[in-house]
């Protein structure tokens, strides 16, 4: 009897060391594509596709940052390169002027001619990936393990299985993604070079980045939920903006991250800015795609009443999330200063 409860009580502290991780591996794809109302609940089914995509790229990312001891600013810097490798590679979106068929004109505002890419649909796509794909879905998790925000959730054993998960996860997204074009596109080579250029420089910048930012400097942060309306109200602006505004939705776009990322550079600095503002932080972003899917046109699946009530089920599910967090992130920092 010693021994078999000895066992269970080994496999229930694995289970909850590794918590956090199986999370992340799911919330990633249902923030991603279900939250953003891009699928809808009819097609839930996908997440056994989905999860090993962006669930994997989310941890092979947060992990392999957190075991260089790094933080949020190389989170983001190979969230964007994830963004590249998907868009650039496994659908070629970033180069397809008509994506599976579907007529969505998606590189025409802003098209670049010489690079075969919209600039609209570029900027666009990659700041979905960077901030809500991959950066939103890590901080919401680590928030409810603030204790454990900066450190590992897997060992090494765990990290190989999730990068194999992956590779053929993405593998499989390519050649499906090749198969279903019915235009049977492909970009060319100077295309690819240049993205796996870019995904080099990005990957090798990440990690020559500063390590974690010391809150030291002088000065107060504001409470949580100021940097947290901040980001439903800058979010909200940028998936409000009207593609056909072409080059002023890039300038737009540009100004929005270029302000958001100065407002918390600039409190990130100072002390008193901990978890609690991270997981506003994520909040907010989080709350802009779940009013957001509402009014969304899915890519796949249809907007009837059933996958209306999908969209109020995953923005429940997300006021939950950020509310668990906040409550945790809350009382972890109320015991350091104690």
């Amino acid at each position: 009897m010693g021994s078999k409860s000895q066992l269970s009580t080994g496999v229930a502290i694995q289970l909850r060391r590794v918590a956090p991780a199986i999370g992340l591996f799911f919330v990633a794809p249902l923030v991603a594509e279900f939250l953003l109302g891009n699928m809808t609940i009819k097609m839930l089914g996908m997440l056994a596709i989905l999860a090993p995509v962006y669930g994997g790229a989310a941890l092979l990312i947060r992990e392999s940052v957190r075991r260089a001891g790094r933080g949020w600013a190389s989170i983001l810097v190979l969230s964007l390169a994830y963004g590249i490798l998907e868009e650039a590679f496994l659908t070629e979106t970033l180069f397809n002027p008509n994506y599976m068929g579907l007529n969505l004109h998606l590189l025409e505002p802003a098209f670049i001619a010489a690079l075969g890419i919209g600039g609209w649909y570029t900027v666009f796509v990659l700041t979905l990936h960077t901030v809500w794909s991959i950066s939103v879905s890590i901080a919401l998790i680590e928030a409810l393990v603030p204790d454990r925000a900066t450190s590992p959730w897997i060992g090494r054993l765990g990290l190989g299985l999730i990068a194999t998960i992956f590779t053929l996860a993405a593998v499989s997204m390519a050649s499906f993604s090749i198969r279903q074009d019915y235009h049977h596109f492909a970009a060319s080579r100077t295309q690819f070079f240049w993205s796996a250029i870019a995904l080099l420089v990005l990957t090798v910048s990440a990690f020559r980045l500063p390590l974690r930012l010391n809150s030291t400097a002088r000065g107060g942060v504001p409470p949580p939920w100021i940097p947290g309306l901040m980001a439903l109200v800058a979010s909200s602006a940028f998936l409000l903006v009207p593609m056909a505004w072409g080059w002023l939705a890039v300038g737009v776009y540009l100004l929005l991250d270029a302000v958001v990322a100065a407002a918390i550079l600039f409190w990130a600095a100072r002390k008193g800015w901990d978890e609690r503002h991270k997981v506003a932080l994520a909040g907010g972003a989080t709350m802009a795609y779940a009013w957001h899917a509402f009014i969304q046109i899915p890519a796949l699946g249809t907007a009837d009443v059933f996958g209306r009530i999908g969209n109020l089920v995953f923005a429940v599910l997300a006021v939950i999330l950020i509310a668990a967090g906040a409550k945790r992130t809350a009382n972890f920092a109320a015991r350091q200063l104690n």
